[in-house]
């Protein structure tokens, strides 16, 4: 039997369905109510007889409608019925503005709730979109705004995520100061969403950066949040840069298929931290190369095309600049040489690529005659044959087995890889499921507690020549980092006391711990997820640097070295770069910086390592300093 509304049910549903579309029909209500009552008033006071004397019908109608509107005081000569009527009227009028006051209250409370969560839209161009939020959102941010220092018309940076947009700006305020002439305008949404990416603009984005919450499985916002932006309808024609990072190598494939028709650049982080750590392990100082290479302040990689070159040898090319460090060439067909033969010809369309202060400073010197001292040059010795290393790996995090793996790319046959945790099973487990083969080094694992020196007493560290720290992922920032900090002022400790220096090279979560672990004295400090952030920095603002990332961390081809600078030349008198180039140019090998050991300490020398030096100044270096370059081996 179906069932048959009455009349005040069916009124009362329609009402309801009104008033859900929100303050305009409750005003509308509001207004058909007012006039109900002044037509209601006005015909009662002419049935009633009420008509004031020396009055007519409409100047009635007008005092009734200005009573119904702004209630006055009615003059008490009127006829009663009149007063009566007025009295009601003003009873409703008095009803009616309460209303109002109340709709327009909420209202306006509405609205500036809506603007204090972040929900209006940001009309902005050639702005940066960071989607997403984490700690590693300030180091980002911090990057863009120096690299944004030269924009004459300053630059936006826009911030979406779930997080509260005051929350938000309290938090970027307390950690970035000074944002010089960089805008940052944060919105509250959900990235997935289509309509909340309509607030910031994709579509006049110079570039988009997502970035994946501090939780589990990070990598399914990422995905998620490209397929918003490539999948929503109104989308723009032109592409989008996007740049992400992606923490399972698994994921890569799927990202690259979605992201097709789109420029997306996915940081693989697992394989990123792990290549920096195998590589940073076996030379000291390799970090503080790769973090001046990649952030912001100072020098960075520039791309140019130099006609004057066109004909002349990639050699020749590393000494025709005097304030920009050659690494290699961008033939005309997008491929990048990375540190290619000297003998290599530049023809027209080939851009080289230099460590430069600025775009626009990379301009050749013009020198007719180069000063080099040929005197100064040393010989080229031949390679002495690398002797099994021993490794020892304190701590165990998800980045463990890709760092074992990329380690064995690196040593000799023959070598030992040792790692101590607190979970030999979990140890071994991610190691077979990583499908890790170790060709080159034989593995132990062992149970200990890092943080007890008596352990590493026992475990007799000093007989390692190289010691890798690595934080606990499962445990906070802070904690990891704690205990990070004690291992190293035991090994501090035990170094001392045996009067025996080994090399060790820590993993630290924040960057701020970084000046409390310098007490410890270790080789590198490598803050993981830093060096992640300021890459992707470096992406956002340049994305052809990508292929030369790629190439540079790549265990074929060529790399960063730092190799003992009197192998190239004279050491204790004064050299010029140009002299020092020179020399590693007839090893096949690009110079693009110098360190030096007597100012490692020095955070205000970049701890001795200084890329991209003025070629003709002169620097009178020691036997233990070490000279940058790229080279294949």
């Amino acid at each position: 039997m179906s069932f048959k509304p009455t009349w005040r049910e069916r009124l009362s549903y329609e009402f309801d369905k009104t008033l859900s579309r929100g303050p305009s029909a409750l005003i509308g209500w509001l207004a058909l109510a007012t006039a109900l009552l002044i037509g209601l008033g006005t015909l009662v006071v002419f049935l009633l007889h009420g008509i004031p004397a020396q009055s007519n019908m409409f100047a009635v109608f007008w005092n009734i409608m200005s009573q119904a509107l702004t209630p006055n005081p009615v003059e008490a000569g009127n006829p009663l019925q009149y007063l009566v009527v007025m009295f009601f009227v003003t009873i409703g009028s008095l009803f009616m503005v309460s209303i109002l006051i109340g709709i327009l209250s909420n209202e306006i409370e509405a609205r500036v709730d809506a603007l204090r969560r972040g929900r209006s839209r940001v009309l902005e161009d050639e702005h940066v979109v960071i989607l997403g939020w984490s700690h590693q959102v300030f180091t980002i941010i911090s990057e863009l705004i120096i690299a944004n220092g030269n924009r004459r018309h300053g630059a936006v940076v826009v911030v979406l995520s779930e997080k509260d947009k005051v929350e938000m700006e309290e938090e970027i305020r307390a950690r970035i100061p000074n944002s010089k002439n960089t805008r940052i305008i944060c919105r509250s949404g959900d990235p997935i969403e289509l309509s909340d990416l309509e607030i910031v603009s994709l579509h006049g984005a110079r570039s988009i950066i997502i970035l994946p919450p501090d939780e589990e499985h990070p990598d399914i916002f990422v995905i998620k949040t490209i397929l918003a932006i490539t999948n929503d309808p109104r989308r723009r024609a032109e592409k989008y840069r996007i740049v992400t990072q992606i923490h399972d190598a698994k994921n890569l494939g799927v990202v690259q298929m979605i992201g097709k028709d789109d420029s997306v650049q996915a940081v693989l982080v697992g394989d990123l931290i792990a290549r920096v750590v195998a590589q940073t392990s076996r030379q000291s100082g390799l970090s503080l190369v790769y973090t001046e290479l990649m952030n912001f302040e100072g020098d960075e990689i520039y791309f140019q095309e130099e006609p004057a070159l066109v004909g002349k040898t990639y050699g020749q090319a590393l000494l025709a600049y005097e304030d920009s460090a050659v690494m290699g060439l961008r033939l005309a067909n997008g491929t990048i040489l990375l540190n290619p033969p000297a003998q290599t010809m530049i023809s027209a369309g080939d851009q080289v690529f230099a460590i430069s202060e600025d775009d626009d400073t990379v301009i050749v010197s013009g020198l007719d005659e180069i000063p080099l001292d040929e005197s100064a040059v040393q010989k080229s010795r031949k390679n002495i044959k690398a002797s099994p290393e021993k490794a020892l790996i304190l701590g165990w995090n998800k980045w463990g087995a890709v760092i074992a793996r990329e380690l064995d790319s690196y040593v000799p046959k023959g070598s030992q890889l040792a790692i101590v945790a607190q979970e030999q099973a979990e140890v071994a487990h991610e190691i077979k499921e990583g499908g890790v083969h170790l060709v080159n080094q034989k593995l132990a694992i062992r149970f200990g507690d890092t943080t007890d020196q008596r352990f590493l007493r026992d475990l007799q560290v000093e007989r390692y020549d190289h010691i890798i720290v690595l934080a606990d992922s499962n445990l906070t920032v802070q904690e990891a980092d704690a205990r990070t900090l004690l291992t190293l002022l035991h090994l501090r400790d035990i170094s001392e006391k045996n009067g025996k220096r080994f090399s060790v090279v820590s993993e630290m979560r924040d960057l701020r711990n970084r000046e409390l672990a310098e007490v410890a004295r270790v080789d590198d400090f490598i803050v993981s997820e830093h060096l992640v952030s300021l890459m992707m920095s470096q992406l956002a603002e340049t994305p052809g640097l990508h292929a030369i990332f790629t190439d540079i961390f790549d265990p074929e081809g060529s790399e960063i070295y730092l190799k003992p600078i009197g192998n190239y030349v004279e050491t204790g008198k004064p050299i010029n770069f140009y002299t020092v180039a020179e020399s590693a140019s007839r090893r096949d090998e690009t110079a693009i910086g110098y360190r030096v050991v007597s100012e490692m300490g020095d955070a205000g020398k970049s701890y001795g390592v200084h890329t991209n030096p003025k070629k003709s100044e002169r620097v009178t270096f020691a036997p233990e300093d070490k000279i940058i370059v790229v080279a294949e081996n």
